[in-house]
Parts: C-alpha cells; structure tokens; sequence
C-alpha cells in the first residue's frame, strides 16, 4: 500500500517522534526533512524522548568513536522500549549507511535502518516495519537520478538551511565522507529557488546553503552553471537579508563566486574554507589536491575584493607520519593567515579510507597535546581579530537566548561572529530581527555588546525591514549560465559554534 493511501488511516491516530542528531548541519538539515515526511503520516514532533512512538538517531560517521556513541545511545534506548511497549526505534544517516544490516547483530531490538540516499523512504519504512512486526533494513548505495523533493518541518523559524549539493567526488585519504554520502548531485537551481522563495513567504530572514561540497555546486548540471550564479539569483529575493554557504573546499572556489559575494548585498562576507594542514607534504598525502601557496592565493583573492571578510577552517592534527616541524607550520600558518576561527580535531582512522592502514600512527596523547597548543594559538589569533569589533556598531541577526544565560539575548553579526548582550524578557520582541548592537568586549570565541542608548535604552532596528516579505526574484529561467566545468571535493563538516560568553 502506498503512503497516500495510507495516509489517511494513520493521521486519525497522531503519534510522536523524538530525533536526536550527532554531527554536521546536513545531518541536522536531514534531519528536518525526516520530520517533515513524517509529518505526513501523522508523526508529530516531541522532545519528550521517553513518551515518544518513535525514536529516530541521525547518526554521523567523521570521529573514530562515532559507532560506538550511536550504540552506547541504542543501548540507553533499548530500555526506553522494553519498558513502553510499541515504542520503534530507526536509525539512519552515515553510521547506518556503512553498517546497514550489520547494525542489527549488535542492536537486534532497532526497527528501521535507513541509509543517507533513501531518506526520501523513511514512511514507507516505518510503516513496513509497523505492518510486519519484523526489522526493516534499507541502504541504497548511491542517491536516485532523480532527486526527490522532501517536505520539511524547521526547528528554527528565522534562519533555514538549504541543501543545494550532495555527496563529493574527491577521496581525501582520511575522509569516510565519500563512501557514506555518495558521488556529488547538484540540485536544480528551479528547486533551490523554489524552496527559498517559500522560506521569505514565510517570514525567515536567512538561508544557509548547504553541501559536503557547496562550492562544487551545479558542475553537475546541464547546462552548467557555479554557485556564484546561485547566490546572485537568490540574492534578488529581497526578504532574505542574509545568504550564507557551508562547506568548500578551496580548489573550487573561483573568483566569480568571491565577485558574487562581493556584489550581492544579502551575501555574508564569512567564507570557510578548509585547509586541513599547513605543511605541503601532508597535504599531499591527504590527497587535497593544493599546496599551502595556493591556499594563500585564494585567501589573498577573498581579501583584495572584500577586506572585512571573516575567513574561517578546519585544521587536523596527527595525520599519519606528521612530524613536529610540520605541525609547526600549521601553527605558523594559522597566525599568518590570521584565521576568525579554526575548528581542530586530532586525525581519527576510519574505516574505508586509506591512512587508516598507514604506518607511523601518532599516539593519542601526542595527538591531543598538539590539538592543545594548537587551539590556544587560534584562541590568540581570534582574539586579536574579536577585539576589532570593539567600540563599533555592528548589525546583528538576533536567534534567541544565549544557551549560557537566560538574561541575555545572542545573535550573529554578518560575518557571523557571536554576540551575546543583556536583555530583559520585554526584549524577547527583537528575536529574528536585524538590529544595531554596540560591541562593548571580546573573547576567542564571542563579543559582547549593549543595546544603543542614544534613545533612552530603546533599540534601532536595521533599514530594510520597514516591509514584511518582498518576493522579488528572477524567473529561474533567466539564471545565467557558465561552460566552465568545476571540479569538487569533499571537506569534513563544520560543526555548529555554541554560544559562548
């Protein structure tokens, strides 16, 4: 039976679903879509874990010890259902992709398993699983031809990310991302725009675009087209005040894009660009296909056309064979480059990828001792940078609460730097506004600011949203076009910043 012939049935009795997420903002983007598919069955979202119908792990495979957090989880879980009878658990994203059906010799009490290419099948799934009384296990190996469209329930109602590029073609010797997400699949600048034209119908103020690859977007695609041309499209959807993309990689970021950014007022002037070492021998073996020169290059292309831009990475430490004096040349490229910020992780072999067999493993107390140095060296170079903003205004996007104190409201300036300042509850009224923010300090990793007092401790809301929506935007079709073929690669996704103060 079909879902829309089931659909009916299975609405009368509304259930609940409960999903936690491990790892990158396209786990976290899936993770939405799996509500929203949901949702048309009659799931309904709860963060009641213990009450709820269903229990879903998005799983992510990027850390050396993620298998055994997904069933360290599965085993606190399982006790969930013995003691609620009824109550089904799935798991899917990357762990599941790899595992598959080896997932049930360890865990025989999880209903569903589902890959991160059939996410589009999930109700199919769980109504199999809920007609059968019997496990349900389904992995595709690659994504379909035709990329579905998924409904989507949003966990935030102000800022939305949309996944415009799946999977990457490139193998970095240390990267499972390959194996567990597939060849690269651009979406249809028609589908983008559609479902970012729906965003500023519904009153969100910032889009994120996302990709294992984004800056490999629409190389794909005939005819072929880079996510420049995106950008400026998307840009003339005048209700969307921001426009942001996570994650590139630097070979594929060409001078037309940095030119789009530059020329599109909504484009954020935040670019993060992984390197992941600072020493060419190590960049070799990881198989980045650049050298640090050609890194500087771009940075220097980023700079000469937009000289506030905040320019962030990901930097590993211990990669196999890493000497001291190549690990120092990451340190020195780190204050040379002057990085915003830099997210560090030590090397961690998987399985599926080539230096996990390699010799000249690194301890893990040499690989943690050089994770310590090195992010107190980009909590330095961060600081410097932070305290600019000091003793200037500078335009925020206020999200929400800041997760360390309930008396002060955070929000994010454009360069996507954190600001946390006090307000009382009365102040809620500015969430999901552009506003004004006088920078009054800076740690490593968040400003601190004050409301303007010019007008008695009142706020000034930002020009530009005197309208509520404003859908002013090309017909897809006149989406300008480029011959030019872009190559791609994956780079290990970013994870999200807490906010701290």
């Amino acid at each position: 039976m079909s879902i829309s012939a089931l659909t009916d049935l299975t609405r009368a009795a509304t259930k609940s679903v409960y999903v936690e997420t491990f790892g990158c903002q396209m786990n976290k983007s899936d993770s939405e879509h799996m509500l929203g598919l949901l949702d048309e069955i009659g799931y309904s979202q709860t963060a009641d874990m213990k009450n709820a119908d269903l229990m879903i792990l998005n799983t992510c495979a990027i850390r050396e010890n993620a298998e055994d957090k997904v069933y360290s989880y599965l085993g606190a879980w399982r006790k969930i259902k013995v003691a609620r009878p009824g109550t089904m658990i799935a798991v899917g994203g990357c762990v599941a992709q790899d595992a598959g059906l080896d997932m049930l010799k360890r865990a025989p009490y999880v209903d569903v398993v589902f890959g991160t290419h059939n996410l589009h099948r999930l109700p199919d799934l769980i109504l199999a699983a809920q007609r059968s009384a019997q496990p349900v296990v389904e992995i595709y190996q690659e994504l379909p031809d035709d990329l579905p469209e998924t409904p989507v329930v949003r966990l935030n109602d102000i800022s939305a990310w949309v996944s415009i590029i799946y999977g990457c073609d490139y193998n970095c010797t240390y990267c499972i991302v390959p194996y567990v997400r597939g060849r690269e699949k651009s979406r249809s600048p028609q589908s983008i725009m559609e479902e970012v034209l729906d965003l500023a119908r519904s009153g969100y103020k910032e889009v994120t675009l996302l990709g294992q690859n984004v800056t490999a977007y629409g190389h794909d695609l005939e005819p072929k087209l880079h996510l420049g041309h995106l950008i400026e499209s998307l840009g003339k959807v005048e209700a969307i005040k921001r426009l942001r993309f996570l994650t590139g990689h630097p070979r594929d970021l060409n001078d037309a894009i940095i030119d789009a950014v530059k020329n599109t007022e909504s484009a954020c002037e935040y670019f993060h660009i992984p390197i992941q070492h600072g020493d060419d021998r190590i960049l070799r073996r990881m198989a980045r296909g650049y050298t640090v020169d050609f890194y500087r290059r771009q940075v220097d292309a980023i700079r000469s056309r937009i000289p506030d831009a905040a320019i962030t990475t990901d930097l590993i430490v211990g990669f196999p064979g890493e000497t001291e004096a190549e690990f120092l040349n990451t340190v020195r490229l780190v204050e040379e480059i002057g990085f915003d910020l830099a997210n560090t992780a030590a090397f961690s072999p998987r399985q599926h990828t080539h230096a996990a067999n390699w010799g000249e493993q690194l301890s893990d107390h040499e690989k943690t001792e050089r994770v310590r140095y090195l992010n107190t060296v980009v909590g330095d170079v961060a600081l410097k940078i932070n305290k600019r903003y000091v003793g200037a205004k500078h335009e925020i996007l206020v999200e929400g609460r800041s997760d360390r104190s309930a008396s002060r409201l955070m929000g994010r300036t454009r360069t996507n730097k954190i600001v946390n300042f006090e307000a009382a509850p009365e102040y809620d009224k500015l969430i999901g506004q552009l506003i004004e923010i006088d920078v009054t300090s800076a740690n490593p990793w968040a400003l601190r600011g004050s409301l303007p007092d010019a007008l008695g401790g009142s706020w000034q809301i930002s020009s530009g949203l005197e309208s509520f929506v404003s859908l002013s935007a090309p017909d897809v079709a006149t989406l300008k076009y480029s011959q030019a073929c872009c190559s791609s690669e994956a780079a290990i996704p970013v994870s999200i910043e807490k906010s701290r103060d």
